[in-house]
Order: structure tokens, then C-alpha cells, then sequence
């Protein structure tokens, strides 16, 4: 029941900061930016600046479904990111921007969390299970062996939202950098472009916080049988 009652705990203050964000973006959507770009023509000057050629700025479907994808180089903008004019577009592109620099440069975290991936997704799958079998079989999970198998699939998981962490810190580090330093956005526009990145950043900690509190749950009952 541990699990349970901190996945809920989690989700419901996952639910709150996801709110927050949401209003900070709609909040920094309607504070135009005074260069009038676009958040693909931001993004397309910020891989400019740093000399990256191959990478392609796509539109995706969404909202707030921007990524950068290492596998094929690609910065995804949603459309309101794409096509808006505003802080918060400046923002996100920035941000993914940030992430495609982290992939020009070798960064040794996103090196790390895209080699992660394939061994998340299915540890990812695992645990939907684990969570069946706690509702409705408690008594698998006092066997030492299955403990066992949940401690490794857990542990995979929270390693791979705790190395998130840096990786998302430092793509907004590098946005909010050059968005400063080529006047893309400054003064008031760059600290509402701060404070959307800072809530956005706020959804990965919480996370990595109930991924670490579910792991040392599990970590304490497996010992304690031990």
C-alpha cells in the first residue's frame, strides 16, 4: 500500500504543478515578444548561432508536447510553440534548442539518459504491472525473489528521472543564456521566459522525487525482510 498512497500523493501534486505550468504558459503566451519571431524562427537562429546544420524543426500535434529527439535530430514544436510570437514560444523553443546543443556537444547526461531509454521503456511496462499485482496480489510481493525484480525495475526507472534532472536544468540554462545574450528576450520578457522554465522544471523534480521515495520504500521493505 506504500506504493499506492505515494503514487496518489504524487500524482495529485503532479496535477497541481502541471496546472501551474499550463497558466504560467498561457500567462507568457499573451506577452508578445518585441522582435516579433516566431518560435520556429528562434529556434532556427539559436541552431544557427551555435553552428548545428542537422538538425530539422518540426511541428507536432499538442500542447506543451515540445521535445528534442536524439535519435533522428529533430527540435518538435508544438503549434502554438511554432507559430507564436510570444514569451512563452521564445521560452520552450529555446529550451529544445538547448537540448539539441546538449547532443552538438556531447553532453555526458543526455549521452547517459538516451542510452537509458530502450532499458526504461521496458522497466516502464514492468511496473504497470507491479502496481496490478499490488491492488489486487499483495501476497507476490512478499516473495524475496519478485522483491527482487521490483527493487531493479524501480531502481532503473529512478535513475533515469534523477539523471532527467540535470539534463533539463542545463537545456534551460543554455536557453535562458543565449535568449539573454542575443536580445531575444530581456527584462520583463526574459524573467517571464525564467519563471515558465522554472515551472517547467518544477514537473521533473516531481517526479524524480516520487520515483526516489518509491524506490527507498521498496529498498526498506526488501532489506528489512533480509
Amino acid at each position: 500500500m506504500g506504493l499506492i498512497i505515494i503514487s496518489v500523493i504524487f500524482t495529485v501534486i503532479g496535477m497541481i504543478l502541471s496546472g501551474t505550468l499550463r497558466s504560467k504558459f498561457t500567462k507568457y503566451s499573451q506577452m508578445p515578444l518585441t522582435n516579433g519571431m516566431s518560435g520556429a524562427e528562434i529556434a532556427a537562429t539559436m541552431l544557427k548561432h551555435y553552428g548545428i546544420g542537422d538538425v530539422q524543426i518540426t511541428q507536432v500535434e499538442g500542447q506543451l508536447t515540445d521535445h528534442y529527439n536524439p535519435a533522428n535530430k529533430t527540435v518538435n514544436l508544438s503549434y502554438d510553440v511554432y507559430h507564436g510570437r510570444n514569451v512563452a514560444a521564445a521560452a520552450v523553443a529555446a529550451h529544445e534548442c538547448g537540448h539539441a546543443v546538449q547532443h552538438a556537444t556531447a553532453y555526458s547526461m543526455l549521452q547517459l539518459r538516451s542510452a537509458l531509454v530502450p532499458l526504461v521503456n521496458i522497466a516502464a511496462s514492468i511496473q504497470q504491472y507491479i502496481f496490478m499485482f499490488a491492488l489486487v496480489m499483495m501476497s507476490m510481493l512478499n516473495n524475496p525473489v519478485v522483491m527482487f525484480v521490483v527493487l531493479v525495475v524501480f531502481g532503473i526507472t529512478t535513475l533515469f528521472s534523477l539523471i532527467t534532472l540535470p539534463v533539463e536544468f542545463d537545456a534551460s540554462r543554455r536557453a535562458l543564456a543565449w535568449l539573454d545574450t542575443s536580445g531575444v528576450a530581456q527584462g520583463a520578457q526574459y524573467a517571464g521566459a525564467k519563471d515558465a522554465l522554472f515551472w517547467a522544471a518544477m514537473t521533473y523534480v516531481a517526479a524524480a522525487l516520487a520515483a526516489l521515495l518509491q524506490f527507498l520504500y521498496l529498498l526498506m521493505r526488501f532489506m528489512g525482510r533480509d
